[in-house]
């Protein structure tokens, strides 16, 4: 008798942790995952010589959805590509104009949109060391893709790190990035003359941490940055944001983790309020940034994968936020109306953590529109929800 009351009391120790993870993450308890109508898009080859499309991003306002990437040819040579569509189903190739010796082999990797224009970052390794040559290209008045060229170190040099996204807004365009003296923003008025802003109080390395920028975003009062602060001495990340109403001057600040290993890896404007995304300890959560203060939402996802705390893409969709992070096809999608509460919705295939491929999402009303990129070929779907539940 004793024997078996030792074995179900061992029983209990074993399965309450257990249950205890599953009730953080996707798992058998989370709930049936909602199922939009998702359906294959099709996008035309670009003119020029047939090759493989490569997919990196897309974005959408003011009636107009954009994909960027490139076409590569039979020999794995590139040339930039972009897209363009009113309605998600009939898409033209805009028409790329490089105006530098590395701009004809980019690959558009980050788009933006503003007013109805596409802008987007590019970039192509060459020269003797090999180092990314990095571009950016707006949309002009006839539809075009115009290439602006820069000096090697507005982007590039002894400082380089890395560019990251693009975004636009009511005060012009910003690119988020790092370099070695820590974050970085280049800003631009007209997406012809960018500036870069890095070594400044705020995004500068100092006493208090190294900063990492992961994305931005325009807001009513200016621009937000969003990332993580290493301190000097850890091993962890605090989520961090910085702000800004010029894109010359940044506040920094650091959110609360609950003490937890966490960073911010992508950010949306969801009405007066921005929502980031990404890794928070084992899992992924959200954070809600309004006005001057940001406090933790809820958590999702992240479970069962190889890499939990990867957040492929967030857009801003139906009044709400939906996420892309590592998971299979019924895991790997999430929306939230308001950053706290969050549902499973299915994609319709699954995203992997691995570095050979790419995800992105670009929302608007109640559209999604996903892109799947991997070393086998490159896919696109539209839905128009539902998002959630009920």
């Amino acid at each position: 008798m004793r024997a078996r009351r030792a074995l179900a009391v061992l029983g209990l120790v074993v399965l309450l942790p257990a249950g205890c993870r599953a009730s953080g993450h996707a798992g058998p308890t989370s709930p049936e995952p909602v199922r939009p109508a998702w359906r294959s898009v099709t996008l035309p080859v670009p003119p020029g010589a047939p090759g493989r499309l490569l997919l990196r991003d897309a974005t959408a306002c003011a009636g107009r959805w954009f994909v960027v990437g490139a076409v590569a040819d039979a020999a794995g040579v590139p040339r930039p590509a972009a897209w363009t569509s009113a309605d998600g189903s009939a898409w033209t190739a805009l028409r790329p104009v490089p105006r530098s010796p590395y701009g004809g082999e980019n690959v558009l990797t980050a788009a933006g949109c503003r007013d109805g224009r596409l802008a987007a970052v590019g970039g192509r390794s060459g020269g003797v060391h090999g180092n990314p040559r990095i571009s950016t290209w707006r949309q002009v008045a006839d539809g075009s893709l115009v290439e602006v060229p820069a000096e090697f170190e507005v982007f590039g040099g002894p400082d380089a790190v890395n560019v990251g996204r693009i975004a636009g807004g009511p005060r012009g365009w910003l690119v988020s990035g790092n370099r070695s003296t820590g974050g970085a923003a280049w800003v631009a008025a007209d997406g012809s003359d960018f500036r870069l802003v890095s070594g400044v109080p705020g995004l500068a390395a100092d006493a208090a941490g190294r900063p990492w920028v992961a994305d931005g975003v325009a807001t009513g009062s200016g621009w937000l940055l969003v990332g993580s602060v290493r301190s000097s001495g850890r091993t962890g990340t605090d989520p961090a944001v910085w702000r800004s109403t010029d894109g010359l001057t940044w506040r920094r600040a650091v959110l609360p983790a609950a003490g937890t290993d966490a960073d911010l890896q992508r950010v949306v404007g969801v009405g007066e309020r921005a929502v980031a995304v990404g890794r928070r300890g084992d899992g992924l959560g959200a954070w809600l940034v309004d006005g001057g203060t940001g406090r933790a939402g809820g958590g999702f996802g992240g479970s069962g994968t190889d890499r939990p705390g990867r957040v492929w893409s967030l857009a801003a969709v139906a009044g709400g936020a939906f996420a892309v992070v590592a998971g299979d096809a019924t895991g790997a999608g999430w929306f939230s109306r308001d950053g706290v509460a969050w549902s499973p919705v299915a994609v319709p295939v699954a995203v992997p953590a691995g570095s050979d491929r790419t995800v992105a999402v670009a929302g608007a009303g109640a559209s999604v529109l996903l892109l799947v990129d991997d070393s086998a070929g490159a896919g696109v779907w539209w839905a128009d929800g539902p998002w959630s539940p009920g």
